[in-house]
């Protein structure tokens, strides 16, 4: 029989502010093995991520089996790629020291998006390819999907405790358990930004956005163009107030971040793409 989880969020007052005390990385216990909460989410996201993609299919004629049988190659692209990045950015802080299998312990957290959407990328360039099915209008299919299954993963970051912001005095700030980069043992927990809940709603309103946009879709491509740009705005935002990057891993004397600097080129891309495939444009060339 399962063991309940203690209690992850408590809510409290402090300094005349509304506070959470958040996180509790294990959702239950059986027995020795221990069922993660990111895991759960990541995994709740992909679900409904790959189900409403189906249902978008039909209006593109792509079939829903299509769709369906691209999960297991959405899957590997995106954990593989994700975990590569994660090890490749933090071998010195986190598994130069440690075994080896430490690399493939992802239900404790340590996927990195942008490594994923690289990932999930050429999976669908050989799947797409092997499948003869048109790589713009397949991509646009899942682009919503995308922002869905992000908004849940960002709260299973929540969960897991990373991805955190930099302090914050606002009633919404929120605290995390002893031991928490944010909370050291024998000092006071630091208020900070959810930023985790910051990227999850923003990633909902992207969906819901990009599902609407999807119906009125002028060319292939277009909602991966839109979905590109608007991300990349995005996360440039959130990045503003997150706390969990290394000094030493910052641009141009700390003015960008990682996320920013990548979300630079995730923008090109996006302008790239509806340039070079909006029918204004090739119109007037015509």
């Amino acid at each position: 029989m399962a063991n309940s989880p203690k209690r992850f969020c408590n809510l409290k007052f402090g300094s005349g502010n509304l506070q959470w005390v958040c996180v509790h990385p294990i959702a239950i216990h059986f027995g020795k093995l221990s069922v993660h909460w990111y895991g759960i989410l990541v995994a709740t996201g992909f679900l409904l991520g790959l189900w409403t993609a189906s249902r978008r299919a039909l209006r593109s004629g792509i079939s829903a089996a299509d769709v369906m049988d691209f999960a297991p190659w959405a899957m590997v692209g995106v954990v593989i790629g994700a975990r590569t990045l994660h090890v490749l950015t933090y071998w010195k802080e986190e598994f130069s020291r440690q075994p080896w299998t430490e690399m493939f312990m992802i239900q404790r957290g340590g996927l990195v998006f942008y490594g994923g959407f690289f990932g999930v990328t050429l999976a669908a360039l050989i799947y797409t390819r092997r499948k003869k099915i048109p790589l713009l209008r397949f991509s646009d299919v899942l682009a919503p999907s995308v922002a869905l299954g992000h908004a849940f993963g960002r709260i299973g970051c929540l969960m897991t405790g990373c991805c955190f912001g930099k302090q914050c005095s606002l009633p919404w700030a929120i605290t995390f358990p002893v031991g928490h980069e944010t909370h050291p043992v024998g000092l006071p927990a630091t208020p900070v930004h959810p930023t985790q809940i910051y990227e999850s709603l923003l990633n909902f309103g992207l969906y819901f956005f990009l599902a609407w946009l999807y119906r009125r879709k002028k060319f292939d491509g277009h909602i991966l163009a839109a979905y590109l740009l608007c991300y990349a705005v995005l996360r440039s935002f959130v990045e503003i107030f997150r706390d969990d990057y290394k000094p030493a891993e910052y641009f141009f004397n700390g003015a960008i971040s990682p996320g920013q600097f990548v979300s630079i080129g995730i923008f090109a891309a996006g302008l790239i793409l509806f340039w070079t495939k909006s029918p204004r444009r090739r119109s007037a060339k015509g």
